[in-house]
């Protein structure tokens, strides 16, 4: 497969553009390189090439002038001459981009053969990606970076520039033949609130990072000790542009106003690139001024360091450098749609304090390498900083889950997870769909998950009987599931039950739906918001986050089992009907009566013209009883949770020797045996 990425602003292999004192998008080339880097490796890959704009600027450098510059065998960026030879900031780059456009499709059909694939990056690629698509045929995938929708809601007046880039977003998302978001909240709730968007067409990819070995901290101590008069101390680290939204100058007033931390640590905040506090455009000098201000309020000087240039390397060694003095890793934003410098942090083994508005939560949720706060409440922020650099234990926890977790969020990874999305896209004609027989519904966590040769067997399984239809059934949104069987290279189901069986997607001309015929069942007397009201300040029930309340689901965190019947009794008294599920320890889930994964399997298969006794289920935990308990084939497996162990003493479930998908095909071939024997013993019965 040949791809292509497109990237506007130039790039060049190592440092990012700059430009006068400020630095392009350096997180936007390093997330290029890196996919590109990672997918040229691949064996499955033909060729993997990076697209940009052609500028000559003496002040960086001759490569931006060069048509072509080799990273690889596999690896080529090509620099695309539009007419206008000069360099142009990313704010006059949308002047160009017609002539952007035209010349890249003037030099892609002069090719003997096309690329199978762009990958567009931000709206502005995605448009000229559309423009190649209408010429060439070629199809984009959208990668959706730093969306407007919250940049809006964060002004404090109305906007013609972020108006426009939102409608521009909004274009990406109706014409790209897939959508890429970083995290949970990305995908499930910043790319929905888009008119355009389609649950569908939205994939969850979590970036890579790079990392190496053997970090030397001496550049970071070259960089910040002319600062600061013991540089020894814990490093309390910020990365972050200089515009008001990523908060800098609330983090150095919970630096300031904390005795603890003004006594024991320093603060390294870097802000871009300057040449001096009227660097840049009026925002940055403002937020520059501004931490200069809140330095000198709080008379922090010989606590602080604030340098004007850095380096790549000098970002590493920063990272090693503040992990080694048992420092901690600060994102204070207001909104962070991803957060990729938490994972970096974690790479380098790193404690964070983040933002809890956006991707941080998937992030920290993820590799349990920091803390979460209101990026509002400073004496919060200040406090968990605290935290995290006084409890030794606490801070070794998160240093080693950071390491240890963080090893899975690379770029090979990532690569892999990309060409899966991308070969269902250029596959020439869909596979033929067998009309199955029999069915298996299955839970997704840890009764598929869980074991690479047991994936590999059910696999096999699936690929030998046709005849045999397959159905997740799962208490994950359709992305997150989604991201899961592509992860762990499952077989793509017949139809998704997702979200604890309140909804189902099947696929309809090429695409997943939600299946509204469901919806409309299930929906007769549910009241989400008298739930809210009525267990609101329940002691030990916490909502989930936003993106985990569902049209027809409220979801908590309780912190005992005992919870569960407390709720039920709180909705009794208000006479609110809602069942109550509980699972996994700390889950509760309350949806309507209707619904569940035992009606949503039964709707399946109705639609599918499987009859029940022809319907195998496999789960592990409370959100799979209903299922389990309704089905006449059901299937626990052997690493099922003590909360449904009581379900083994009933007729129909099979209890499985083996755990996740071995146990489940365990219990698939156990049921058939059992339906032969049932069969024949029948059949010697006299009429």
């Amino acid at each position: 497969m040949h791809i292509v990425s497109v990237a506007l602003g130039g790039c060049l292999k190592g440092e990012p553009v700059r430009y006068g004192v400020t630095e392009d998008t350096g997180g936007h080339i390093t997330y290029i390189l890196g996919e590109m880097e990672a997918l040229a490796r691949r064996d499955d890959v033909e060729m993997a090439e990076i697209v940009t704009r052609r500028f000559d600027d003496p002040r960086l450098g001759t490569a931006h002038a060069q048509p072509e510059e080799w990273l690889g065998a596999k690896l080529v960026i090509r620099r695309i001459d539009s007419g206008d030879r000069r360099y142009l900031a990313k704010e006059a780059l949308s002047a160009d981009r017609d002539a952007f456009a035209e010349a890249l499709i003037a030099e892609l059909a002069q090719r003997e053969r096309l690329p199978d694939l762009i990958h567009a990056h931000f709206a502005d690629a995605a448009d000229v990606a559309r423009r190649v698509e209408d010429a060439l045929g070629i199809p984009f995938v959208y990668t959706a970076h730093s969306l407007g929708m919250d940049k809006r809601r964060a002004l404090a007046s109305p906007s013609a520039a972020i108006d426009a880039r939102i409608e521009e977003e909004d274009r990406a998302i109706a014409h790209a033949r897939a959508v890429i978001g970083s995290s949970r909240d990305e995908c499930e709730r910043q790319l929905t609130a888009y008119p355009s968007s389609r649950i569908g067409k939205i994939h969850r990819l979590v970036p890579g990072v790079s990392r190496r070995g053997g970090y030397d901290d001496t550049p970071a101590r070259e960089l910040v000790s002319p600062f600061l008069r013991d540089p020894s101390k814990p490093i309390v680290l910020a990365i972050a542009r200089p515009v008001h939204k990523k908060n800098l100058v609330r983090l150095i007033d919970s630096f300031g106003t904390n005795a603890v931390l003004r006594e024991r640590c320093n603060l390294v905040v870097l802000a871009g690139l300057r040449d001096d506090l009227s660097s840049g455009e009026a925002e940055q000098q403002q937020v520059l001024q501004g931490l200069v201000d809140a330095i000198d309020r709080h008379d922090l000087y010989g606590r602080v360091a604030y340098p004007k240039a850095h380096t790549r390397e000098q970002v590493g060694a920063l990272y090693e450098l503040a992990a080694r003095t048992g420092g901690v890793f600060v994102n204070p934003a207001l909104m962070e749609p991803y957060g990729l410098t938490l994972v970096e942090a974690a790479a380098h083994g790193l404690p964070v304090v983040a933002t809890k508005i956006g991707g941080p939560q998937d992030i920290i949720g993820e590799l349990e390498h920091g803390l979460l706060v209101d990026p509002q409440d400073e004496t919060a922020i200040g406090g968990a900083i605290e935290r995290l650099v006084t409890d030794t234990a606490l801070w070794k926890r998160c240093a080693r889950n950071a390491r240890t977790n963080s090893l899975g969020v690379n770029w090979d990874a990532y690569a892999a997870g990309f060409l899966a999305i991308a070969r269902d896209i250029v596959a020439a004609t869909p596979a033929r769909c067998i009309a199955p027989a029999s069915l298996l519904v299955s839970d997704l966590d840890n009764t598929l998950t869980g074991c690479d040769h047991g994936v590999t067997r059910i696999g096999q399984f699936f690929r030998r009987q046709r005849d045999f239809g397959f159905v997740i059934a799962t208490g994950r949104s359709i992305v997150e599931a989604r991201r899961l069987v592509r992860d762990w290279k499952l077989p793509l189901p017949l139809a998704w039950i997702t979200a604890v069986g309140t909804e189902i997607y099947v696929e309809r001309d090429g695409e997943l739906a939600l299946d509204q015929g469901f919806a409309e069942r299930i929906r007769h007397q549910w009241h989400p918001g008298a739930i809210e009201r009525a267990l609101a300040g329940l002691p030990g029930l916490v909502p989930q986050p936003d993106y985990d309340q569902r049209a027809y689901k409220r979801s908590y965190y309780a912190e005992c089992p005992g919870l569960a019947k407390r709720v039920e009794e709180r909705l009794r008294q208000c006479d609110i009907p809602a069942r109550v599920v509980f699972s996994h320890d700390r889950l509760l889930d309350i949806m309507p009566r209707q619904a569940g994964k035992a009606a949503a399997m039964r709707h399946v298969a109705a639609m599918l013209g499987i009859p029940l006794d022809r319907v195998f289920a496999a789960g592990d935990s409370g959100n799979d009883a209903d299922m389990l308990t309704a089905c006449r084939n059901a299937i626990l497996v052997g690493n099922h949770a003590e909360e449904v162990a009581a379900l083994a003493s009933r007729p129909n479930v099979y209890l499985a020797r083996r755990s996740h998908a071995s146990g489940t095909l365990e219990g698939i071939l156990a049921h058939h045996r059992a339906q032969r024997v049932r069969g024949r013993q029948a059949g010697r019965v006299p009429a």
